[in-house]
């Protein structure tokens, strides 16, 4: 957003005070994830029945989610002071187990912030289609739940990382040109863009066979193709879409207060105080709480987007409520 509405509502001191990084602060958040990543493994493993099956997939899903936050939040250099030590953990403990790229998505991401909601924005079709009947909602839920949908982004994901596209995470495909591509030059770029998830994933994959079983990391990769796609949807849905004027900088972005099943589900993070990142997208997560204090206090959500809650997000997205 314009540097001018930030300075409307933060002093200069505030602002320096918001940017301030805590490593503490940053090493819980993410050992909180895997914390919670390590319990749903164990419960799974030690009571294996099909309800809690089921539902500790939607939990995986979120705490997949989670480590794409890792990723965001490191992308932004915003995670640890130090850069190094931001950089490692946004690899391994965030994008390389969700098969992501993290250096990749830090480019591709700082194009959204500065084109937000325009048509130059790389995650504007993610936005659109909504409003949308339930029927269409339905239909969403169900390919994400099916697995068709991360199927699709995974297979997309490793065409990116061999270099046939360019990368995005958004719905836009471009290829890339083969002309006069080698085939050493092929294997240099998928050694260098695969090593790193590739080796993740073995990590996860002995750990789990050496503390319990190697079937459970058939349960983290289901999780990734289903419920992990599901919680993006809505997660998304609620940062961006259902908004009158996608290029009006004071309300295309919305904030969503969550409660502990959705921040679970749909809102690790803080990723939900999503006008207060836009704001200013090099605080820390764990900062935003307190910025979206001092914005209300002052009055900036009589114009900025704010919502209840994730269920208010989807009966606007079925056209159940009127958009603010």
């Amino acid at each position: 957003m314009s540097p001018a509405i930030v300075a409307k509502y933060l002093s200069p001191q505030e602002r320096k005070e918001l940017n301030q990084k805590n490593d503490w602060r940053a090493a819980f958040e993410v050992l909180h994830t895997w914390v919670w990543i390590a319990a749903t493994f164990a419960i799974v493993y030690l009571y294996p029945h099909p309800l809690v099956i089921l539902v500790a997939l939607f939990v995986m899903g979120g705490r997949q989610l989670a480590c794409s936050i890792i990723m965001h939040d490191a992308g932004h250099f915003a995670l640890f002071s130090n850069k190094k030590v931001n950089d490692f953990i946004g690899k391994w403990l965030g994008s390389y187990m969700i098969l992501n790229d993290m250096l990749k998505y830090r480019t591709y991401h700082l194009e959204h912030h500065l084109t937000t909601g325009t048509a130059e924005d790389p995650d504007i079709s993610l936005t659109k289609g909504y409003p949308t009947t339930i029927a269409s909602m339905f239909r969403k839920i169900f390919r994400d739940l099916a697995g068709a949908t991360g199927i699709k982004a995974q297979l997309g994901m490793l065409y990116m990382q061999l270099g046939y596209l360019k990368y995005s995470l958004s719905k836009d495909i471009q290829k890339l040109s083969q002309k006069d591509r080698t085939w050493g030059e092929f294997f240099k770029t998928a050694f260098k863009n695969l090593s790193g998830p590739i080796t993740a994933q073995l990590i996860l994959f002995s750990v789990l066979s050496l503390l319990a079983s190697p079937w459970l990391y058939l349960f983290w990769i289901v999780a990734l193709l289903t419920t992990f796609n599901f919680s993006i949807r809505i997660r998304a849905m609620a940062e961006h879409s259902m908004v009158e004027d996608t290029e009006d900088t004071l309300r295309n972005t919305r904030t969503t207060y969550a409660g502990w099943w959705e921040k679970i589900l749909f809102a690790p993070h803080y990723v939900n105080y999503h006008v207060e990142h836009h704001l200013l997208m090099s605080v820390p997560p764990y900062n935003l709480p307190k910025m979206h204090k001092l914005l209300k206090e002052r009055g900036f959500y009589k114009e900025g987007l704010l919502e209840q809650g994730y269920w208010d997000i989807v009966k606007m997205a079925v056209g159940k409520r009127k958009i603010a």
